[in-house]
């Protein structure tokens, strides 16, 4: 019983780094995506082109806020945009 609670603990302290290093990527995955988006809707709006959907500006927000999980109305927008995404890296 004693070793395993030892193994659990190792593996719940190994897990910290990783959970902060995926948590740090996508809060820049976001920020990137947030900026193109914005770009896109500058470029539109200079168009006169229809204003945003409300699941991308709910994603924007939320990744404002630093929720993830704002990335993919996001990612549907740049997409149906026929734009690229950003890197991920």
């Amino acid at each position: 019983m004693n070793a395993s609670l030892k193994g659990l603990m190792a593996v719940v302290a190994l897990s910290f780094p990783t959970a902060t290093f995926a948590q740090s990527n996508d809060a820049t995955y976001c920020a990137a995506l947030v900026s193109k988006y914005e770009a896109f809707l500058n470029q539109s709006q200079k168009r006169g082109e229809a204003p945003q959907g409300l699941a991308a500006r709910a994603g924007v927000e939320k990744c404002k806020a630093g929720d993830a999980s704002g990335i993919p109305d996001i990612e549907k927008a740049l997409k149906d945009a026929k734009l690229d995404l950003p890197s991920r890296t």
